[in-house]
Formats: structure tokens, C-alpha cells, sequence
């Protein structure tokens, strides 16, 4: 799925700095805001053993008319004509994270009690602006072009709907309040959100609306005559299992993932997705409804894909991929066998994106997993990719139980450890410059293309951490940045197990370079596509090229080389308390 980490998670000289927690850190403004993206590539021609330095997939890959006729087709399908609306005045529905159509409690709601829909999006500048502790870019340009597709998307299914998107730039709570107070809406639907920063955003929303006050005439809805004040009201959507079904209380949250996974497989059940009348019109009047901003509006510089993977934003886009890697291609038979590949769009769904951004409902996954081992085939990939689904809830969950303590140093166990902030070495690991193929490659990937393989993360990650001995959230900040499907609670979530510091203290484990390149690269041709200086060494020496690549920055913490690694397997066991792969 690209964000999931699952349960196996995850040369010239330098000055090593060991700082305390406490210390601080920036970069030059040169380091913190010239940003480089660079063109990514993958290639589905791996499995045939020729690769080409220039080959670019666009993800999915249908025609827009072909993604529009599946995107009509599945709401066709998941609409309904027996659904009554009975509620009276204006609702709106406060798009977040959650940019569809389908499966959208919000706007069903919205729609059920009140006489006119006001699907609203806030441009909210603070997520342009830059990570907590070292001044990355909060959102990349490679995201923001992705979202200004999700945007536009969006509006266009709402308008077939016979709605639209009003589209604002400012504080939600700021703009939320001031629309209720003018089209008298009694209620603002959204999603509940878990991280702090999203939290906030809620409480002064929420706060703000309390601050309005509407005639007795105003504001009906079918549940009051006499309402006054605006109300928000915010619910959960955005995982497989729904919050209020756990088997437990959010405070006694198993802390290991496949007690979790147990747990709600054996106790509670998926609700189906919501379905939708087929108009949710009319709108409320609007002159101007706002237009889909460019991405120098947003403050940012245009960044094409030119090789690897390109991703198409959009519901559209989310449901024709869908199609694609289930039915069309009919990949998802052997998605467990396939998951851990690093090159091309074909080796895991590529939902996460999508996921990310809400364009995707998890739970329409799932229902279309079940269509299809009931139409064709039921295994343990159809299994495998709804245990990647468990994952994401997992995080997201554990978000709420541990809080803040996520995006902490020591993580949710309060590990103390001297990392180092070593801007050299880190430039090195985020400009794939390391000197190891197998690191680089996943580096540039990212830069490039805003993914990266899960594989590539659980690699680059200890690395990282392992061998460098960075700081892990300058990592995980650094992935904010890139990442066209981050989300603060896997992306997080996955740092702190990467770093041993995350909620189950099992997850610490080593992930030796050589052995992994041996196992998911073994004839270079990752390597050799990201890296073309490699391209002529024989196959066996791509990802061990000596003295024909880049001098590497560190040594690795348990040996160079495959064979070093595998004699110290045999004689070492475990060393440092990790658990080496």
C-alpha cells in the first residue's frame, strides 16, 4: 500500500555531534527551503530483466474517459432511492481530509437534514508552511499538486451531483463560522480528525461557531425549531473498523499490533459503505463558488514527474485504480507474493495515496475485496491487503491513545537515546548521496515521484537511525515533506517502530543493507534504474560496486558486505538488542 510499514519494520569524513533532547536545531534558510524534487521512475519491466532509465507510468493507467465511466459506475451502484431527506435550512459539510463522494457520512448527513448543501474546502496557509522542529516544507510540491487534483475532482463529481465546491483560502476557523452565520446553517458536518494539529483546528472551529448566534427563524434543522447556535458536528470515517465498535476502550489499546488485529477480526464487524441519493442538489445561491488554485498560489514552484510513477489525484482516479489492479489486471491474487517489490506501478495496490487523501474509502476497499473472492478467487493476498488496511487503523488509533508522545523524541515509551542531528550526513540520506545503491535509489525515488516501496521504507528508515544515527524525526519530517500519501499517524507511527522508541518495543530491528539488496534486488535492477551510472556493472555488482560508485558516508553497524553479513548471522545472533534482517 506504500505508507504501511507492516510488523517486520521496519566516503568522506564527518563530525559527530551527540546533543540531548533538549538541544536544538535548524537548518540554513539555503538547506530549509531549496527543496529539489527531482524526476522519479519506476518500471514494470523488471520482471522481463531490461529496464529503461526513462520510463514513466502514470498511475492509474486509464484514459480520463475510462476513469470517468467507472467512477459513474460505482456511484451508480452505491446510490440509493429509498433514503428520505427531512430536515429544513442550510447544513455544511466541512471537507478535510476526506476529499469524495463516496461513502461520505458528512455530506449524507448534510443532506438528510436539511433543505440546502454547502460543501465547503478551507485553503488553510499553515499547511504551507513548515515542519516542527527542522523548517521543511509542511507540504511538497509533488503533495500539492496531487491535492489540487483531489480538489478538482471533487468539485466535478459534487457538481454531477448536482452541488459544487466552494472553495476558500484562510483558517477554517475563520471561514466556517463566517459562511454559517450568512446562509443561517445550522449544522457543519466533517470528520473527526486525531493529531493534535487537526484537533486544534476543531476546538477553535467549534469555538467560533459557538460565537454565532441565529434568529429563531434561522437555523432549522429537523431535529430543532429553536436552534441559535451552529453546531458542529464531526464524525469517524476514516478507517476500516469504526471507532465506536472497538472491542475495547482507546486506554486499553493492545500496544501490539497482532493482538489488535485479532481482537477486532474476531469481535467486530465492518459497516458497510454509506450510500447516497443520486442528487444531494440544490445548493445554496453562491455568485462565486472559487476556483481551484494554482500551485504558485500556494507558494510553491511546479515539479513534474518525468520517470518512475506518476500518480493521478481524485476520487476518479482512486476508483479507476481500483478497477485496474483488481479486475482489469487482476493483480490482486497475488498481491502477497508481489508486496514487497520496489520497481514499477504493479507490485502492491498503490492505494495509499488515495487513502491519504480521503479520496478512498478503506471500507469500499474492503467491499470490493469481498466482490471479488466471491467472483473469482479467495487467498491470502485478498486477506493480505485488508491486514494492511488493520495496519493503517492500528496507527490511527494509536494516535489517539499515546497523543503528542507520537511526534516526541522518545516516542510513546519515553526512550532515552543520544541521536545525533548531523546536517551533512542527513543531506547525504534525504539527496541520495550515501554511497550505498540500495539507499540512494529509494532516496531519489522519493524526491522524484512523492513515493517511495514500503520495502524502500523500513530500508531507509533504519539506515537512518541504525547506521547513522540521525535523529529519526528528521526522517519522518523530511517524509512529510515528500510523501504524496502521508498522514501524520502512519507516517509517524511507522518512525517511532523504525526508531525503537514506538509503542510495541519488539518492532526494534536492524535491517541490514547488503541482505535486503541480496533478497528484493538481487540482478540491480532497482538500483540500476534510479542510479544509470550503474547500469553497465554487471548485474551482481550494481548494488555492490566498489570503487565505481560514490564513497560511502558511514559504515554499516554490522559489516559491508553480504558475505561480512551473513558470517556474522551465523556466529552473532542478535547484537545491540536488534533483531537483524
Amino acid at each position: 500500500m506504500g505508507v504501511i510499514f507492516p510488523s517486520s519494520f521496519l566516503p568522506f569524513s564527518c563530525t559527530k555531534i551527540f546533543i540531548s533532547s533538549s538541544s536544538t536545531f535548524s537548518f540554513s534558510a539555503q538547506t530549509r527551503f531549496g527543496l529539489c524534487f527531482r524526476a522519479m521512475s519506476s518500471t514494470s519491466e523488471s520482471q522481463t530483466g531490461s529496464v529503461s532509465s526513462s520510463t514513466l507510468h502514470q498511475v492509474p493507467g486509464l484514459d480520463p474517459l475510462e476513469m470517468d465511466s467507472i467512477s459513474e459506475k460505482t456511484f451508480e451502484r452505491y446510490s440509493s432511492n429509498t433514503v428520505k431527506r427531512n430536515g429544513k435550512g442550510v447544513s455544511i459539510v466541512w471537507f478535510r481530509n476526506d476529499l469524495r463522494v463516496l461513502d461520505n457520512e458528512p455530506l449524507f448527513k448534510a443532506w438528510v437534514s436539511s433543505e440546502a448543501v454547502l460543501p465547503v474546502y478551507c485553503i488553510d496557509p499553515r499547511l504551507f508552511q513548515t515542519t516542527y522542529h527542522f523548517g521543511f516544507p509542511k507540504t511538497g510540491a509533488l503533495r500539492a499538486q496531487f491535492m489540487i487534483e483531489c480538489l478538482a475532482d471533487l468539485k466535478k463529481n459534487l457538481m454531477k451531483k448536482g452541488l459544487n465546491l466552494l472553495i476558500q483560502h484562510g483558517k477554517p476557523e475563520n471561514i466556517i463560522p463566517l459562511l454559517a452565520k450568512a446562509f443561517a446553517a445550522h449544522t457543519v458536518y466533517a470528520h473527526k480528525e486525531t493529531c493534535s494539529e487537526e484537533l486544534q483546528v476543531e476546538r477553535l472551529v467549534a469555538k467560533s461557531l459557538r460565537q454565532i448566534v441565529l434568529s429563531p427563524a434561522q437555523g432549522k434543522s429537523s431535529r430543532s425549531s429553536s436552534t441559535h447556535n451552529p453546531k458542529l458536528e464531526l464524525l469517524w470515517g476514516s478507517t476500516l473498523y469504526h471507532l465506536d465498535d472497538l472491542p475495547f476502550s482507546i486506554d486499553s489499546l493492545p500496544d501490539v499490533y497482532t493482538q489488535f488485529r485479532k481482537s477486532v477480526e474476531a469481535k467486530c464487524a465492518i459497516r458497510g459503505c454509506i450510500r447516497l441519493p443520486k442528487s444531494l442538489g440544490p445548493p445554496p445561491s453562491i455568485d462565486d463558488w472559487g476556483t481551484i488554485p494554482s500551485i504558485e498560489q500556494l507558494g510553491l514552484h511546479s515539479e513534474k514527474t518525468t520517470k518512475g510513477m506518476r500518480f493521478l489525484g481524485g476520487e476518479a482516479a482512486a476508483l479507476g485504480r481500483v478497477t485496474e489492479y483488481f479486475w482489469k489486471k487482476d493483480l490482486l491474487k497475488i498481491y502477497k507474493d508481489t508486496r514487497n517489490g520496489m520497481l514499477g506501478p504493479d507490485y502492491s495496490t498503490k492505494f495509499s495515496p488515495w487513502l491519504a487523501s480521503g479520496s478512498l474509502s478503506p471500507r469500499f476497499v474492503y467491499e470490493e475485496v469481498k466482490r471479488y473472492e466471491k467472483e473469482r478467487l479467495a487467498n491470502d493476498s485478498t486477506y493480505w491487503v485488508l491486514f494492511e488496511l488493520i495496519w493503517r487503523d492500528y496507527f490511527r488509533f494509536i494516535s489517539i491513545k499515546y497523543g503528542n508522545s507520537l511526534f516526541h523524541l522518545g516516542g510513546p515509551r519515553k526512550v532515552e537515546h543520544r541521536w545525533r542531528r548531523d546536517e551533512k550526513l542527513f543531506e547525504a540520506w534525504r539527496n541520495g548521496c550515501t554511497g550505498y545503491p540500495l539507499i540512494d535509489a529509494n532516496m531519489k525515488e522519493l524526491s522524484a515521484s512523492g513515493f517511495m516501496s514500503n520495502r524502500g521504507r523500513q530500508i531507509v528508515c533504519s539506515f537512518l537511525v541504525r547506521d547513522m544515527g540521525i535523529d529519526w524525526r528528521m526522517g519522518a519530517e523530511w517524509f512529510e515533506t515528500c510523501l504524496l500519501d502521508y498522514d501524520p499517524c502512519s507516517n509517524y507511527g511507522n518512525w517511532t517502530y523504525g526508531a525503537g522508541v514506538g509503542n510495541d518495543p519488539r518492532e526494534d530491528r536492524y535491517f541490514s543493507i547488503p541482505k535486503q539488496a541480496q533478497t528484493y534486488d538481487p540482478d540491480g535492477e532497482y538500483v540500476a534504474f534510479w542510479l544509470p551510472e550503474l547500469l553497465p556493472l554487471p548485474r551482481e555488482k550494481r548494488n555492490f560496486p566498489g570503487k565505481s560508485y560514490i564513497e560511502q558516508v558511514v559504515p554499516l553497524k554490522f559489516g559491508n558486505t553480504y558475505k561480512q553479513h551473513s558470517q556474522r548471522s551465523k556466529y552473532g545472533g542478535r547484537q545491540s538488542g536488534l533483531q537483524r534482517r
